[in-house]
């Protein structure tokens, strides 16, 4: 574990986030544009994963107890990125700026891959000292544990079927109040421990149904400014910098963001990070908490 001390809160300070003094320009579009899907921008892109892959079935090779995947490495990968680019793990609540005091990177797990089956919410808490072998292996066994059963054992999940078991003329006062709690930041940590809707990255790996990135819009409940989603693997006639053709493995993404926590140049270079992990594999075998010395 991080022996990171625990931040001491300020005012205006929230439970999961600390405030950040904002630019005019940052501070008036929070009030001129107050709803996360309001400023929502797309991102959509391929990555050459072809050296990713070979790295990955040489590692698969040498452990064959467990696999790792390309979600796992695309995770790690994240998780760096994050680690490296701190404006993008920032959020606006309540007409304010926060940065997060954590990375969390949340994914849908399908129980089983068949119609009507019930999907399970997962949050991941990478910490400065974990790589590609951690993360991995913490997601195969959270997905294992979960695939234990076809219905929800508890957190989140839970939590979601109680509330919707309440009759409408229940419920639609307890949300709203809820929804006052979030935009104070004061809302119970038992109503957001484990929700993706309070995560840096939501992240849904469409990949492992062979269907490719879509943009999904963002959700103006939470704090969530970023949704990531991962297509399948396809073959491709690519223009190397040699100016020859080969067929590479791309994968393609495509990422929903708040446009209020950054603008497009610093999403650009975090992007550009994310190619260079691709590329350069081998980054994932460091903590992610180490620098990985990357020239932008």
């Amino acid at each position: 574990m991080s022996d990171e001390p625990k931040r001491k809160r300020k005012w205006g300070d929230r439970r999961d986030g600390r405030r950040v003094k904002a630019p005019g320009l940052q501070t008036i579009m929070c009030y001129l544009w107050p709803y996360r899907t309001d400023c929502e921008v797309y991102l959509y892109d391929n990555i050459d994963a072809t050296d990713l892959l070979r790295y990955l079935e040489k590692r698969n090779a040498e452990h064959p107890e467990y696999k790792t995947t390309l979600f796992h490495a695309a995770v790690t990968g994240m998780a760096r990125m994050i680690k490296e680019r701190p404006l993008m793990n920032r959020f606006i609540q309540g007409y304010r700026l926060y940065e997060r005091d954590e990375i969390t990177i949340s994914f849908v797990v399908k129980r089983r891959f068949a119609d009507g089956a019930e999907e399970s919410l997962m949050v991941l808490k990478p910490r400065d000292e974990d790589t590609l072998d951690s993360i991995s292996q913490r997601i195969v066994g959270n997905v294992k544990e979960t695939r234990k059963s076809e219905h929800a054992t508890g957190g989140v999940d839970e939590l979601l079927d109680k509330f919707a078991a309440l009759p409408r003329f229940v419920l639609i006062p307890v949300v709203r109040i809820i929804r006052w709690l979030d935009f104070w930041g004061i809302n119970p940590k038992g109503l957001t421990e484990g929700d993706p809707n309070y995560t840096t990255i939501l992240c849904s790996n469409l990949g492992s149904i062979q269907c490719p990135a879509v943009h999904h819009h963002l959700s103006n409940y939470g704090t969530n400014s970023i949704l990531i989603t991962i297509g399948a693997l396809h073959k491709q006639e690519v223009l190397m910098p040699d100016g020859t053709k080969q067929v590479r493995d791309l994968v393609d993404i495509g990422a929903t963001l708040d446009e209020r926590i950054a603008d497009g140049f610093y999403f650009a270079r975090s992007l550009k990070l994310i190619k260079h992990i691709f590329a350069h594999p081998e980054m994932l075998e460091k903590p992610i908490g180490e620098d990985s010395g990357f020239t932008y």
